[in-house]
C-alpha cells in the first residue's frame, strides 16, 4: 500500500513538473497563436492564475484585433474565479470602458455590480460595499430594464437591504440593552422609516414603545409626564397601523402603564396636592 501511494505521489510530481516545463516554454514562445490556445486550455482546466498571466502577455499582440475582446473577457473572469473581487470588479468596469458596444456589455455591467456584493462583509463590519452593491445593481436595473438579469439584481438588492436592516437592528438593540433608551427608541423608529416594507416593522414599533417607556421610567419626575405621553402616542400609532399584530397585547400593557403613571404624576401637580405638601412641611 505504501509503495502504491509513493508511486502515485511520484507520478503527480512528474506530471506537475512537466506541466510547469510546458508553461515556461509557452511563456517564452513567439508563437502567439499557440500561446493563446494554451491559455484557453488552462482556462478550461480552471488554472486561472497561469491562464491570466498568459492572457495579459498577449494584450499588446492582439490589441486592436477581433481576438482582443474575448481575451480580455476571459482575463476578467480569471480574477473573478480566483475570488479576487476587487480586481475583478475593476476589470469588468474596464471591459465596459473598452468595449461599450459589446454584446457582453450587459453581462459585464452586472458582474462589476455583483463584485461589490461579493465583497459585502459580515454584518458587524463596515457595510460600504453592501451599499455600493445596492447602488450599482439599481443602476444596472435602470440601464437594462428588460435584461434577464433584472430578477437577480433585485434579489441582490433585497439581500443587501436585509443585511443593512439587521445591522441597524443590532445597533438599536445594543442601545436598549445598555440602557440608552432614548437612542434606542430613535433607532427603532429610524428602522421603520428606512425599511417601511419590512416584515418586522411591528417589532420595531413595539421596541420603540418599550424604549420610550423605559426612558420615561428612568427620567426625573419633571420630565416623566411628557415622556410617558410619547409612549401613548407611539402606541396609538401602533394600534392604527398594526391592529392585527401579535405584539399588540404586549404593546397595550405599556400603554396602560403609561396612562396610569400619567394620572399619578398629574395628581402630584394639582394645586391642592401642592398646598397639602406645604402644610405638612409647616
Amino acid at each position: 500500500m505504501r509503495k502504491i501511494l509513493l508511486y502515485i505521489s511520484l507520478l503527480l510530481v512528474v506530471i506537475a513538473s512537466s506541466c510547469n516545463v510546458e508553461l515556461r516554454r509557452i511563456e517564452k514562445s513567439k508563437d502567439y497563436e499557440a500561446k493563446l490556445a494554451y491559455a484557453d486550455k488552462l482556462y478550461e482546466k480552471k488554472k486561472y492564475t497561469s491562464a491570466q498571466g498568459l492572457y495579459e502577455s498577449l494584450f499588446q499582440v492582439y490589441k486592436g484585433t477581433e481576438k482582443y475582446e474575448p481575451i480580455y473577457y476571459k482575463y476578467c473572469y480569471c480574477s473573478y474565479k480566483l475570488k479576487d473581487y476587487v480586481q475583478a470588479g475593476f476589470y469588468f468596469k474596464n471591459y465596459l470602458d473598452n468595449f461599450p458596444n459589446s454584446p457582453r456589455a450587459t453581462e459585464m455591467d452586472y458582474m462589476q455590480a455583483y463584485c461589490y456584493y461579493k465583497q459585502s462583509p459580515k454584518i458587524p463590519l463596515d457595510q460600504t460595499n453592501t451599499q455600493k452593491a445596492i447602488a450599482a445593481m439599481q443602476t444596472f436595473i435602470n440601464n437594462y430594464p428588460t435584461s434577464d438579469k433584472v430578477a437577480e439584481a433585485n434579489l441582490v438588492i433585497e439581500l443587501c437591504r436585509k443585511k443593512l436592516e439587521r445591522k441597524e437592528f443590532n445597533s438599536a438593540e445594543l442601545y436598549y440593552n445598555l440602557g440608552y433608551y432614548k437612542s434606542a427608541a430613535i433607532s427603532f423608529k429610524s428602522l421603520m422609516r428606512n425599511y417601511p416594507d419590512s416584515d418586522k416593522s411591528d417589532d420595531y414599533k413595539y421596541m420603540a414603545i418599550k424604549a420610550y417607556f423605559k426612558y420615561a421610567e428612568h427620567s426625573i419626575m419633571d420630565k416623566q409626564k411628557e415622556r410617558y405621553d410619547d409612549v401613548v402616542t407611539e402606541y396609538l400609532d401602533f394600534a392604527d397601523h398594526y391592529p392585527d399584530s401579535h405584539l399588540k397585547p404586549d404593546a397595550e400593557k405599556y400603554y396602560n402603564l403609561a396612562q396610569s403613571n400619567i394620572k399619578t404624576l398629574e395628581s402630584y401637580t394639582k394645586p391642592e396636592h401642592k398646598r397639602s405638601s406645604l402644610d405638612n412641611i409647616n
